[in-house]
């Protein structure tokens, strides 16, 4: 079987490729990230793989002249303009969220078989002025590409992590391609697609869930094997109450540690590895099933 060919950017550290990598059926053939200190850790664990350092020079012809063929573009474009910690600029021309254009122009000119996308939680439902918005306009532009895409907030927590950090992410598939044991596109059977695989497996549930849960005061039920959901708490495994955090604190990572503030940009900015492993592991089984 051959491997799915991944154009990773908006690169970072190489948390996309890492947890595609890690299904064993995917490969990356090329990064795209303009900061120096995640190409430097990128050249340390991918040294075979070429690193471009600017999304608005890359061009499909600059890709087929280096011999590199895509199957799919991954892309955690800046949040800063959209996350409700910043300005909320939007994604326009001129701001750094804008730079989601150029993923769209690259599966333009590339057509790629799937574009996954990430960010943060509020891309879904910003502007304060227009709610839904800017998550509109993406699901425009793949749509005028000629993807149809599926969405969901997968929080870090789904994965094991003791804290939120809610990101949405987005699978686009072109439309042309037809879901597996189905004659007919659109079909109505969601489950032949990547994100819909994504079903809780006895073992996790999303926050949300777990709120909801408490609201209606069902049993409470276990956080991706960390522990007992109980009013905002995780109750660990020798029963102490640790209050859940939205994101990590990662100071500890690094401190005695040179080039502090690059390394702990570097992971502040970072998916988390495991999740595209499960959105990846969904890809290959509908592509070829269990």
């Amino acid at each position: 079987m051959r491997k799915l060919r991944v154009l990773d950017l908006f690169s970072g550290i190489g948390g996309f490729s890492l947890g595609l990598e890690r299904t064993g059926g995917f490969e990356t053939v090329a990064f795209c990230e303009i900061e120096e200190f995640p190409r430097k850790v990128l050249r340390k664990h991918w040294p075979e793989v070429p690193i471009y350092e600017d999304v608005r020079t890359l061009t499909a012809d600059v890709l087929e002249r280096d011999g590199i063929a895509v199957d799919v573009i991954t892309g955690g474009f800046p949040c800063q303009d959209i996350s409700t910690a910043g300005k909320q600029a939007g994604i326009g021309e001129g701001t750094r969220s804008g730079l989601w254009s150029e993923i769209v122009r690259l599966t333009r000119e590339l057509s790629p078989r799937y574009v996954i996308v990430e960010n943060v939680a509020n891309l879904l439902s910003g502007p304060s002025e227009k709610r839904g918005g800017w998550f509109g306009r993406v699901l425009g532009d793949l749509a005028e590409c000629g993807y149809d895409a599926e969405w969901r907030n997968i929080p870090a927590c789904m994965v094991a992590a003791p804290h939120r950090r809610e990101r949405v992410w987005i699978v686009a598939h072109a439309k042309e391609m037809h879901c597996n044991g189905c004659d007919d596109y659109p079909c109505e059977c969601m489950g032949c697609w990547p994100l819909s695989k994504l079903g809780n497996d006895g073992r996790s549930v999303f926050v949300a869930d777990a709120d909801e849960i408490r609201r209606e005061g069902k049993p409470e039920r276990q956080i991706c094997g960390v522990g007992q959901v109980s009013r905002g708490f995780v109750r660990g495994s020798k029963g102490k109450r640790i209050q859940w955090a939205t994101e990590p604190d990662v100071g500890r990572v690094a401190d005695g540690v040179s080039n502090r503030v690059d390394r702990l940009a570097a992971l502040g900015n970072a998916v988390v590895p495991q999740i595209p492993e499960l959105i990846g592991r969904a890809i290959l089984q509908a592509e070829h099933g269990p």
